[in-house]
């Protein structure tokens, strides 16, 4: 369960318990998955309970919505306050943050009157586990630029991630890796790939997949790191002759990839640049990044 009886939610500027909010069931974004959302974590630090990037996440979440359409009234300060009186409000510390943009009832195609906003939150542990994971390069494609927002974090296109996921597990592996719809590597069902070949971190460009915001956090650790990052089109062949390869994301965080379809990479995780990333990752986000305003 990801709340109780005495789990409080912020809904439209209140905060309500959780199991007596409700919603109309003919919503736009029900029916049609027409509506945007985020996943931040919000880590224990020494200077007490910190959201990592916070305006980074609902400055994406704004763009998302100003992208297909959907009307965002909401001052992205307002949010931040309101999140992190929320955390406070149901004791969490260290906890994952799902705020969702939905659209009001509405049967046509058309873009919607009025939205809602809401902010939940709930301890949650690293999304893909702490082990190395088993993927499997997935049937399906990632949705092509060209027929939906890429850089828009919509609900809807998570169907797309979620056929993929299960695909993956019914076959026995832990995750999918999915290729675009020209066959070059992508990213996974919820999290952005990099590989390492000879000392040279790679991962691919943006264009084909969502552009994540621990995606860009690696990217700026990997440059403070001195570590050499190319980044371009890049077929699975080219993967399957990688040293090493890691997936990270907010759900994920940092995490190793052990093989996919079968193919191990030979450098021990240890060894890898993933794994500096990973480590550097993790003191960095547990550094406090308060961004309250002085009202709250």
């Amino acid at each position: 369960m990801y709340y109780n009886e005495n789990t409080v939610i912020y809904l439209d500027g209140q905060f309500v318990k959780a199991n007596e909010a409700s919603t109309d069931l003919y919503s736009q974004t029900m029916h049609y998955g027409y509506g945007v959302f985020e996943g931040i974590r919000a880590y224990a630090t020494t200077d007490g309970t910190s959201i990592f990037k916070a305006k980074e996440h609902y400055d994406r979440l704004k763009n998302s919505a100003e992208l297909i359409n959907i009307p965002f009234n909401y001052e992205v300060q307002d949010l931040i306050d309101a999140t992190y009186e929320l955390l406070e409000k149901n004791n969490l510390t260290d906890a994952y943050v799902r705020p969702l943009v939905f659209c009001d009832p509405n049967m046509s195609l058309s873009r919607p009157n009025k939205v809602s906003v809401m902010i939940c939150a709930w301890e949650w542990g690293a999304y893909l586990g702490d082990k190395q994971l088993r993927l499997s390069v997935s049937s399906y494609c990632r949705p092509h630029p060209r027929s939906i927002k890429i850089d828009a974090k919509v609900c809807g296109h998570y169907v797309n991630s979620i056929l993929a996921t299960n695909e993956a597990k019914d076959k026995g592996f832990d995750e999918a890796l999915l290729l675009d719809s020209d066959g070059y590597l992508a990213e996974g069902p919820g999290a952005n790939l990099f590989f390492e070949k000879d000392g040279v971190l790679y991962t691919p460009q943006l264009g084909n997949i969502l552009p994540g915001i621990t995606r860009a956090t690696v990217l700026e650790l990997a440059e403070k790191l001195g570590m050499e990052v190319k980044l371009g089109l890049f077929t699975p062949e080219v993967l399957a002759e990688a040293d090493s390869a890691f997936y990270c994301g907010t759900a994920a965080e940092v995490i190793g990839i052990a093989s996919v379809d079968e193919r191990e990479f030979p450098l021990n995780w240890n060894d890898s640049l993933g794994k500096k990333l990973q480590e550097a990752y993790s003191k960095l986000v547990r550094k406090s990044h308060k961004t309250l305003s002085s009202v709250y």
